[in-house]
């Protein structure tokens, strides 16, 4: 890092809390080196008491851009100028590009957990999926699933903050896609149970088996699982959740969330860069791995 850093080297940076744990530092910064690209990436913590100033660095400093993770990616989007169609849509931002000043919000985590899919060999289009989650993330992946062609989803949360927007997901969803969408309540375990028996796919989009709440899940035990149905996690740090423990115990095939950080992460780096993220090379160095 030191040899590659010069006084013209551009800065990215990944705003979150926690996030201490990310392998995008390591991922973006390994592209960069072995594409020649003189930028650098650095994570900082940052919370939503901290983000609105941190923005306003972006600004000021000329990054090129900054990743946004939790706690920020629903709420950030008020602070910048711009926001991408499928940003809006979601209402929830991941990247951020600095256009000669202009901020302008995207958000790449529903194609990055699609091309996930895709890249491990799990086909969901024209199937049904169940997901757990309605904050930023998860709403990318509903939305961007229903777009690209799943037939049902079942989205489960608890009635928190984020209700009203699953609820604003799923009306979306049903108006605009030709996909049928419908929230529970985690509360309702019989309802959870029949869902996820006549899913094709299960998925953990909620921040529950990461920092600080790993070895935790809302899965209530391994009996709602069975050997036939695939089980996707979008956490990565651990790279194994307690989540994906009680699916390998049933014998479904499972994903975690590396692939989606990857490939979230190349369609970012494609917005800063203008180029294409090595990404054989790079699941060779980073040893990512889908189990």
């Amino acid at each position: 890092m030191a040899e590659r850093i010069t006084g013209h080297t551009e800065l990215i940076g990944l705003m979150a809390y926690p996030i201490r744990h990310s392998s995008s530092p390591a991922m973006h910064n390994e592209a960069f080196a072995y594409l020649g690209l003189d930028y650098a990436y650095l994570a900082f913590e940052v919370d939503n008491d901290t983000l609105e100033d941190a923005v306003k660095g972006i600004r000021a400093l000329k990054l090129v851009g900054s990743n946004v993770s939790m706690p920020n990616k629903t709420v950030v989007g008020k602070y910048l100028d711009e926001l991408s169609p499928a940003a809006e849509l979601c209402g929830a931002v991941n990247t951020i590009v600095n256009d000669n000043g202009k901020l302008i919000g995207h958000i790449t985590d529903g194609t990055g957990f699609m091309m996930a899919l895709k890249d491990n060999n799990i086909d969901v289009i024209g199937k049904k999926m169940t997901i757990a989650g309605c904050g930023g993330a998860a709403t990318a992946i509903e939305i961007q699933a229903a777009l690209d062609g799943v037939k049902e989803i079942s989205i489960f949360n608890i009635r928190d903050k984020f209700w009203e927007v699953g609820e604003e997901t799923v009306r979306k969803i049903n108006e605009k896609t030709d996909c049928k969408a419908t929230l529970y309540d985690f509360d309702d375990k019989d309802v959870l149970r029949r869902e996820i028996e006549s899913s094709y796919l299960l998925t953990n989009a909620t921040g529950m088996g990461m920092k600080p709440l790993e070895g935790q899940t809302w899965l209530p035990d391994t009996s709602y699982l069975r050997p036939d149905l695939i089980v996707a996690d979008t956490v990565y740090a651990p790279p194994k959740t307690r989540f994906l423990e009680m699916a390998e115990e049933v014998g479904c095939k499972k994903m975690n969330g590396f692939g989606m950080m990857l490939f979230q992460g190349a369609a970012g780096f494609k917005l800063w860069t203008g180029h294409d993220m090595p990404i054989d090379h790079m699941k060779e160095v980073l040893g990512i791995s889908y189990d």
